[in-house]
């Protein structure tokens, strides 16, 4: 079956050459005209707009997005949405509230077009080992673009499968991202205590390695820690400033709302938050009252 790819970010173009690769014709379409041109070295068709791309197609049209969520996404399914037809699909591939989900696919269900909500994850190794996908929707829809599911996949019976109604997919996607959070806080506070331990000289990435094999902790991210800590053990090269992309935020007020404790999830959250504060006031205060209560120690400015 054909399909369209919206967004040719890094995901969405590795994306793509798999789905080419696997046989499948492919029109793709991004703002960026040297990201439709390195799609068409690889096979694909572009488009010069969303209109061209829904024109070029025949019907029944599947099209998949790849573009940041909030507005670029609710613009561009709204944009799609009204030049498509009954029995066309759309696909958001990309990390969309679960909830804004539900009511997008309620909406263009008015006008017999079918949404599928489609956690992806495999990052820019993806485009070799495969894509996880966890897919929301209706059946029929999911049904019809099998072949399509099957070729991103890792394997056509592993790695992706249709877990609920709309919203199901970014739901299960988003408490995905939320465990990926506490497992990589838990790596980082590993490997920091074992650097600050001086005195034992301990080699990173060496542990690493024996890590990777045999261990209850061995896991693609700590392939990826071996990797990171190949060439620089200080990481002398990297700012501590971690970014988050939403998900573990949603995780943690979904944890609210149900009365769920999520406090290793909550924590990992918050650890990123302080990342982004070079000069903590709040870490101010609470030296200042330790040397109010107890004449604790304060290190000043220019000490």
């Amino acid at each position: 079956m054909d399909l369209g790819m919206v967004g040719l970010g890094k995901m969405g173009s590795r994306m793509t050459q798999r789905l080419l690769g696997a046989g499948h014709q492919v029109f793709v379409f991004d703002r960026n005209k040297v990201a439709i041109q390195e799609a068409e070295v690889h096979g694909a068709v572009g488009a010069e707009s969303l209109q061209d791309l829904v024109a070029k197609m025949e019907t029944p049209r599947a099209i998949w997005i790849m573009v940041p969520a909030g507005d670029p996404t609710e613009n561009t399914v709204s944009e799609l949405a009204s030049m498509m037809s009954a029995s066309d699909v759309i696909i958001d591939g990309g990390n969309s509230n679960y909830k804004d989900s539900q009511r997008r696919a309620e909406k263009l269900q008015e006008n017999g077009i079918d949404l599928l909500d489609c956690g992806t994850s495999g990052g820019l190794w993806g485009l070799k080992q495969g894509y996880s996908l966890m897919i929301g929707g209706k059946d029929s829809a999911i049904k019809m673009l099998t072949p399509i599911f099957e070729s991103l996949a890792p394997a056509v019976d592993k790695g992706w499968g249709h877990v609920g109604p709309s919203g199901a997919g970014h739901f299960v996607k988003m408490i995905h991202n939320g465990i990926e959070y506490g497992m990589m806080q838990a790596y980082a506070e590993g490997f920091e205590i074992m650097k600050a331990k001086t005195a034992l000289d301990l080699d990173l990435h060496q542990i690493a390695e024996i890590w990777r094999f045999g261990s209850v902790v061995r896991s693609w991210l700590l392939d990826l820690t071996a990797s990171a800590l190949e060439d620089d053990q200080d990481l002398s090269s990297i700012r501590a400033w971690v970014a988050d992309s939403g998900e573990g935020r949603w995780t943690v007020a979904e944890a609210i709302d149900l009365d769920i404790p999520a406090p290793v999830i909550t924590l990992s959250l918050l650890m990123r938050l302080i990342s982004r504060q070079d000069d903590a006031f709040a870490a101010k205060m609470l030296a200042a009252m330790r040397n109010q209560f107890g004449g604790h120690a304060m290190k000043k400015q220019d000490d």
